[in-house]
């Protein structure tokens, strides 16, 4: 067994736990943009999904996504038991638990279109449903030796794999439970059903920002040439500049520096710079994760105008952000790091990789919508409805459907004051 092999495997699992940390980001990313009491059911159902997409991964998705087959979907190696992958120099075990990490984090993504109003039946039906159905034939038409990889389709870490896929299938969800109550009025404007704790959003930008350098430099797969520090210089970049972009852009149209906003701005940045991260030069890196920084303030918008209720912005984080990230290597991805595809239109290469990059998401974005939208309303009607009853979403998810609150001893505090 060779240096570089364990080097690189050792590598791998530090990337694989970083991405799993991230898990732990979008809890408190989640909870801290809803209310109160709503807060314990949040994070233990991510916890739960998480376990279930874990165990799905192992039983279908990994073969699904890597396996022999054709340029559809994988036919084999389903229940991976360990054994070494044929091509890689690194443990097939690192690689199985990497690529299990995506899975998660794709699924508790798509989880953001359920926020606050949908039973926990559904989401662990819809875990199952997602882990086989959904995610692994886009996986596997760009990572698997897929259909669009024929095509040279470049997404290195995931900005259409992981979060396009997780956006539109939240896309599905949000329109298919329709609005919370009271988030719009009869005219049609909007009610702003704030979050409960802006410290928890915070906290769960930085993990996931330390996480994403495992996500995005993870993916190289390789300690070789040391290459995975100038991805990690790219996404740290980019994140920065979405954070300053969306920060400024608020400070501008609104007239005040909005905090959540400007949070939102990073995670768009590292969205946008997933794809692109090992394709293009640093300078790049930045203007893209400022774009994407300022293209969400505009997204969160334009879906609350036409009264999409996205309690965490995934449509426009994850979807919007994604979608740019995407189509960013038709536009920057030089000659020389171009190692999937072809360079961009600014470096010589014409408009042939952006139209790949376009129709890659077109076809996934379609993919993951149309099929995560058939499978919701056949559960819808077979569950005898995906959301809560109007009093159960009153009370909130942590009474209705646990029997207890995130925060009981607050919630008790409160009851003492109205009773007095």
């Amino acid at each position: 067994m060779d240096t570089l092999y364990l080097m690189n495997s050792l590598w791998v699992i530090i990337g694989a736990v970083l991405v799993i940390i991230m898990i732990g980001g979008f809890i408190l990313l989640e909870t801290g943009s809803t209310r109160m009491k709503n807060a314990g059911h949040i994070a233990g159902k991510t916890i739960l999904t998480f376990g279930i997409s874990s165990i799905m991964f192992w039983a279908a998705g990994f073969g699904l996504i890597f396996g022999k087959g054709n340029p559809l979907i994988g036919l084999s190696d389903f229940f991976y038991s360990g054994y070494d992958i044929d091509g890689l120099s690194l443990s097939g075990a690192v690689f199985f638990l990497f690529q299990l990490a995506f899975a998660g984090i794709s699924l508790t993504i798509a989880f953001g279109g359920f926020a606050e109003r949908a039973k926990l039946s559904a989401y662990l039906v819809f875990a199952v449903l997602f882990s086989v159905i959904v995610y692994p034939p886009i996986a596997h038409w760009i990572w698997g030796g897929g259909w669009l990889s024929e095509h040279g389709k470049q997404d290195f870490a995931g900005s259409t794999v992981v979060h396009l896929t997780g956006a539109t299938a939240a896309l599905s969800a949000t329109i298919l439970l329709k609005p919370r109550m009271g988030k719009f009025n009869k005219d049609g404007s909007a009610n702003n059903l704030a979050g409960h704790n802006q410290v928890f959003t915070a906290l769960s930008v930085l993990l996931l920002w330390v996480g994403w350098l495992g996500f995005n430099a993870g993916s190289t797969l390789s300690v070789e040439k040391a290459f995975f520090g100038f991805v990690a210089i790219n996404t740290n970049l980019a994140a920065a500049a979405g954070t300053v972009a969306a920060m400024m852009i608020t400070w501008i149209k609104v007239g005040k520096a909005d905090m959540p906003m400007m949070l939102n701005g990073a995670i768009a940045g590292l969205v946008a710079i997933t794809a692109s991260c090992a394709f293009v030069e640093t300078w790049a890196a930045v203007l893209i994760g400022f774009i994407a920084g300022i293209l969400v303030f505009y997204s969160i918008r334009f879906f609350e105008k036409i009264k999409i209720d996205d309690p965490i912005a995934a449509l426009s984080v994850h979807g919007t952000a994604g979608i740019w990230g995407t189509l960013s290597t038709g536009f920057f991805a030089t000659k020389d790091l171009a190692t999937v595809g072809k360079p961009g239109l600014f470096y010589g290469g014409g408009l042939h990789q952006l139209g790949v990059q376009a129709m890659g998401v077109i076809t996934c974005a379609a993919f993951a919508f149309i099929v995560s939208f058939i499978l919701l309303a056949i559960m819808k009607k077979a569950m005898n409805g995906l959301r809560v009853t109007e009093e159960e979403e009153m009370i909130g998810l942590d009474m209705s459907e646990h029997g207890s609150y995130g925060y009981p001893e607050l919630v008790k505090s409160e009851q003492k004051l109205k009773a007095q």
